[in-house]
């Protein structure tokens, strides 16, 4: 795999039962580049070693005075550096294409896996360790993964030399060769405290990380309330602790890097005294001395590559098991076994029981938000799994829509055939006209989708905002995430999206929330007009948007428990009345007493006046 070949068409199916084996899955999937890195590596190595015996020969050369075979010396160093030359940026270039590949290969798997998971990503896990996976700890893997050839070279080389020095001059080169494995395992005993800080230094620097995340991402909001000083004080604290745990992991480090400078410097001291006194009673000569010394030298810098992957694979280790928790989280606890179907139809949730009908507006209330999100996520075939759910999860039914389970169809048509649009939905950085050119049915205009969303005040601004268009709104860029918008803004026009999309099935959680009640009841008409023939699901306990729904479906206790219309069912449900009306557990009992209702325990819901009988009731409705 080339550089200029990327992305891949397919980055394949990682081994996510640990990271260790999600490394060795990495470096399996990459064995023809590792074996080109090695063979430079190789040629670079034996390359460098051989200046040693060329060395030896000029020198004895010179001590007896042969023209001949200095020359013959030196045209050997010539030709060893020009194949140290060829060997060094062959390796370089084969190292770090093994590096971006296996980068960009873990990118594309984690790319992959968050648009299977969509939303429910962050709420699975955080989303400062999110953006950690996919920046820091994608360069560390690929770093393993680059470092692996380099050490196998070297590694290579060091048994190849020792094994020379002893054949070449055994008084010397054995003494080398015995030393060489007690220099490369010396530093073994260090490494799992070194690990150890290392991990404690990312734990904090993802929490300082994902502090940062939230703050910016909750900026204005901090404004309101004055407490930009107290995040302030947080995010100092933390990256004081990050500061502190990286100068113990950085003094862990430099220990073993003192090692691996101090035990080779009395190898090499050792080597001169003793080759020196085999030399001064003749029993080696000087340019065999030359020899042994320079090749213990020049085996140091091989010997600094078990250094670099003890410190790769310890940096690694962590990253790849962080990317593995990302990478072992799945949609549904089913793999998709229909291929090629998009189905219509009513949809129907068995764990439930709730039923939207094909081409019909439903709202759904629930008292629990927390539980109205989850049954969302579950409409759109994206059912809670993870380590702590997998066996709830399985034995849940999939949600069917037309009598086809989600779990068994493929992402793609689910997808198709479901979109959930999320309480808190994001705006990506563009034009607004890049904004709402997504995958759709062609049936639904940007223009009329913007006005079934009440979006006119939005592209008002928006024109203002970018006199540079000619006043054209659609041209107009907008900031990351919609932060200059304000959150109703924000709200309506990610609905205009939503619709523009025209699914089967349109599953909305709280699209309203952040709008008036003037805004609200014009939106949920116009939702009602555009939606027409069409599914449509949405979360909501405002009065306005029930009462335009086609029928109400209340939820307590994660199982429908009443099924009307609004008005039919604030005079009969008192759970209902409860949720919609947010009165307390008296003024339930008041209006129960007033309109004859019998006792039916109801949701507590604070901040309303009370409200005496069912007619005041449904005049605020």
């Amino acid at each position: 795999m080339q550089i200029r070949d990327l992305p891949y068409s397919d980055p394949g199916d990682p081994d996510v039962r640990s990271g260790p084996r999600f490394l060795f899955w990495l470096g399996r999937n990459q064995l023809g580049g590792q074996l080109k890195s090695l063979s430079w590596g190789l040629l670079h190595q034996l390359a460098i070693a051989g200046l040693p015996v060329t060395v030896g020969l000029a020198v004895q050369a010179v001590i007896d005075r042969s023209g001949g075979r200095l020359a013959l010396a030196g045209g050997l160093i010539v030709a060893l550096g020009v194949l140290i030359a060829v060997g060094d940026t062959m390796l370089h270039r084969t190292a770090v294409t093994n590096w971006i590949t296996a980068a960009a290969r873990v990118q594309q798997l984690l790319a992959r896996k968050t648009a299977e998971l969509g939303s429910a990503l962050t709420r699975r896990v955080a989303a400062g360790e999110v953006v950690a996976v996919s920046t820091g700890d994608v360069e560390k893997i690929g770093w393993f993964v680059e470092a692996l050839s380099r050490f196998a070279a070297a590694a290579t080389a060091l048994v190849v030399i020792c094994v020379g020095l002893a054949v070449y001059l055994p008084s010397l080169g054995l003494m080398v060769a015995l030393a060489m494995p007690v220099l490369a395992l010396a530093v073994l005993p260090l490494l799992p405290r070194a690990t150890r800080r290392a991990d404690e230094q990312r734990e904090k620097a993802g929490k300082a990380t994902e502090l940062a995340s939230d703050t910016v991402a909750g900026l204005r909001v901090l404004r309101g309330i004055g407490g930009e000083e107290l995040f302030l004080g947080r995010y100092r604290r933390a990256s004081q602790e990050v500061r502190r745990a990286a100068v113990r992991s950085a003094r862990m480090w430099a220990l073993i890097s003192a090692v691996q400078v101090l035990l080779p410097g009395i190898l090499l001291i050792s080597l001169v005294w003793y080759g020196a006194t085999l030399a001064r009673d003749g029993r080696i000569d000087v340019g065999q001395l030359v020899t042994v010394y320079s090749a213990a030298t020049l085996m140091l810098f091989p010997l600094r590559h078990f250094e670099e992957i003890a410190m790769a694979y310890s940096f690694s280790r962590p990253s790849a098991q962080r990317a593995v928790r990302v990478l072992s989280l799945h949609r549904s606890a089913q793999e998709a076994t229909v291929e090629g179907v998009t189905p219509t139809g009513d949809l129907y949730d068995p764990a439930t029981g709730l039923m939207a009908p094909r081409g019909q507006f439903t709202a759904v209330v629930c008292g629990d938000p927390d539980e109205a999100g989850r049954l969302a996520d579950r409409l759109g075939g994206h059912a809670e799994t993870g380590e702590e759910d997998d066996r709830a999860a399985a034995a849940a039914p999939s949600v069917l829509l037309g009598g086809v389970a989600l779990d068994e169809i493929s992402l793609d048509a689910a997808r198709a055939a479901v979109l959930v649009q999320d309480k808190d939905p994001v705006l990506l950085s563009g034009t607004l006209r890049e904004l709402l050119d997504v995958p759709s049915s062609g049936l639904v205009t940007a223009d009329a989708a913007l006005e079934a969303a009440q979006c006119a005040d939005v592209l008002s601004a928006l024109a203002q905002a970018s006199p540079d268009n000619d006043g054209d709104p659609m041209r107009t860029r907008i900031t990351e995430r919609g932060r200059s918008l304000s959150g109703g803004q924000r709200q309506r026009l990610a609905l205009a999206r939503s619709l523009v999309t025209d699914p089967e099935a349109l599953v909305l959680d709280e699209p309203t929330s952040a709008v008036d009640s003037h805004t609200e009841a014009r939106v949920a008409a116009g939702i009602a007009k555009l939606r027409q023939g069409r599914t449509t699901v949405a979360f909501a306990s405002s009065p306005l948007l029930l009462d335009a729904a086609d029928r109400v479906v209340l939820v307590h206790e994660g199982t429908v428990v009443a099924v009307g219309n609004h008005r039919d069912l604030l005079r009969t449900e008192p759970r209902y009345r409860a949720v919609v009306t947010r009165e307390t557990d008296d003024e339930a009992a008041a209006a129960d007493t007033a309109s004859g209702v019998g006792d039916v325990p109801a949701l507590k819901r604070d901040g309303v006046p009370a409200m005496k009988s069912i007619e005041e009731i449904e005049e605020r409705a």
